[in-house]
């Protein structure tokens, strides 16, 4: 049997060898969140929009046969003289509804939780002896079930009580029936505070008796507790809890480091740098609203562009923020490397490219020169620069603006070029080869297309997601190229046969970003499921007809 819950506010029982639902539970006035089966499956309790937790009974019924009925009415109408028994035969069929051959379910009663909002999470340890729940806020509740056993002791104590109890009033023993409520079987231990709202929990209860919780948070936090349940005081202490290992919000920018080693990842709190081959933070630096970074050559500092529309530049040795530039007057969307690394450029919100050259300044504090950046050039435009990316040969500068089109300008002299026109949204992301000769380009519309970069005519228009695609990126020494979309997936593209070549699936939310090594042996994406994964480049080749074949298959 399963039992499924929705927001129809039904709780459904499905016999799943005739694939049939049998039993709808009504009851509830609002969606139903949540579910748990307790007392060896005898009891399910259900969460909802409101502060209850509902209880009902649930009986398994067999249809149990007479051993000494004859073979002829087990076997019914398999002979001809089958006709006679039919009289008989209906005698064995229940007057109940078909549904009730099954289960039946009847409402017990309601506990009334403490928190007022919706339930979130509502399940049992694994010997069904504990259950808890938390809705969108940071408490939660903790329950104890009873077991068969305890219940007993506890109706014999309350049947001596009530005997004493009616020998005190008169002579006369109740004739009432002495029962336990529903408090009573299942009773409030404590509640838990959490340091945010908690996403998710688990539980284990250990045989001696103590009882260890351990909460996701919604800020990525993983905190842990103990509660002992033979204290006379139950008071959950916090044992442990992880923090510095993830970033707190969505990471919205990555780069690699020159030598393929290091990983930088920023997000609305924090920078961090990793080690790809061990896959460890090693350095963690406080930073505003992160949109784009990128490793000063030599590796030893990093940049990184803000919502607020600053630059922050720091150093990897020291962990600290050497420098802070306010750079454009809205948020910093995009920056690129100069091919020639003596500076770079960036493109924000305040419709501006500034162009910025590395220097060596002489540091107050301690006499020695230390790096700094200063501003040489500014291109005004008439849009909003959603994404700036070089030529390698520095002699173009692609521009993506808010009205849709792309912009190439000449470097040197900043005289425009060409107009890539043709996507419907805003192109939020492009690259250009490491040959120069063409430039691809991911919209919000959905589609990729690839340009020429000598005429500027385009040469393919692909549907690659399903949502926006939010990254692009070609591999190094290669016209195949990466997209990263909001459809959670990752893909892989030829640009000169535009065949699409294969789907990195793992993601389950939106991916933001993704970074390539410059050997071009790994990726690494950051999505909204608050995960960063790590791609490596196999030896094992790759058949594209093998590919589609498993695409076709998986579409079925």
């Amino acid at each position: 049997l399963l039992c499924s819950s929705g927001k129809d506010a039904l709780v459904k029982w499905w016999d799943l060898n005739t694939q049939h639902c049998f039993k709808t539970l009504v009851g509830h006035r609002a969606e139903v969140w949540g579910m748990a089966l307790i007392s060896e499956e005898k009891r399910l309790i259900t969460g909802s929009a409101d502060s209850e937790l509902r209880v009902w009974d649930i009986t398994y019924i067999q249809e149990v046969k007479d051993p000494d009925e004859p073979e002829s009415k087990k076997s019914k109408g398999t002979s001809p003289g089958a006709e006679e028994n039919t009289e008989d035969d209906e005698t064995l069929v229940s007057d109940e509804c078909p549904e009730e051959r099954l289960v039946k379910c009847s409402k017990v009663g309601s506990i009334i939780r403490e928190g007022r909002d919706r339930v979130v999470t509502l399940a049992t340890d694994r010997t069904g002896k504990i259950l808890a729940c938390h809705g969108t806020d940071a408490v939660l509740e903790v329950f104890s079930i009873l077991s068969k056993e305890e219940l007993q002791n506890k109706l014999e104590k309350k049947m001596k009580k009530a005997k004493k109890k009616a020998k005190q009033d008169s002579e006369e023993e109740p004739e009432r029936p002495v029962e336990l409520s529903l408090q009573e079987e299942i009773q409030r231990v404590t509640n838990i505070k959490a340091s945010s709202k908690i996403k998710s929990f688990d539980l284990i209860l250990s045989p001696k008796g103590e009882l260890k919780i351990v909460l996701l948070l919604q800020n990525n936090i993983v905190e842990s507790y103990n509660l002992n349940l033979s204290a006379q005081v139950l008071q959950a202490v916090r044992a442990s809890k992880i923090t510095i290992g993830g970033h707190r919000s969505d990471v919205r920018t990555l780069a690699f480091s020159s030598d393929n080693i290091a990983v930088l990842s920023a997000a609305a709190e924090s920078v961090k740098i990793w080690n790809r081959a061990t896959l460890q933070c090693i350095r963690t630096m406080d930073c505003e609203y992160a949109l784009c970074s990128l490793f000063v050559p030599g590796d030893r500092q990093v940049i990184v562009g803000t919502k607020t529309g600053k630059l922050q530049l720091y150093d990897l040795a020291s962990g600290s923020l050497m420098e802070t530039l306010s750079a454009h007057d809205g948020a910093v969307w995009s920056i690129a490397l100069s091919p020639d690394q003596r500076g770079f450029v960036t493109g924000g919100a305040d419709k501006c490219v500034k162009f910025w050259e590395f220097e060596l300044v002489k540091d107050e504090s301690s006499l020695q020169k230390r790096l700094s950046i200063k501003q040489v050039r500014v291109l005004q435009l008439d849009e909003d620069v959603l994404c700036v990316r070089y030529s390698p040969n520095q002699k173009l500068l692609a521009v993506s603006l808010l009205d849709c089109t792309v912009k190439i300008f000449y470097v040197d002299t900043l005289k425009f070029f060409l107009s890539l026109y043709g996507h419907k949204l805003p192109v939020l992301c492009m690259d250009i080869t490491y040959d120069g000769t063409l430039i691809a380009t991911g919209s919000a519309d959905r589609n990729v297309k690839i340009w020429g970069l000598d005429f500027g005519d385009c040469h393919r228009s692909l549907f690659a997601h399903d949502d926006s695609v939010m990254y692009l990126q070609f591999v190094a020494k290669s016209h195949l190229f990466f997209t990263a979309g909001k459809d959670s997936k990752i893909k892989q593209w030829d640009a000169d046969k535009f065949e699409h070549i294969q789907t990195l699936e793992g993601h389950h939310q939106e991916v933001w970003c993704l970074a390539l090594s410059p050997n071009g042996d790994y990726v690494v994406s950051a999505s909204h499921d608050k995960s960063l994964r790590l791609w490596e480049r196999t030896r094992e080749p790759l058949v594209l007809e093998e590919e589609r074949e498993m695409v076709r298959v998986a579409s079925f």
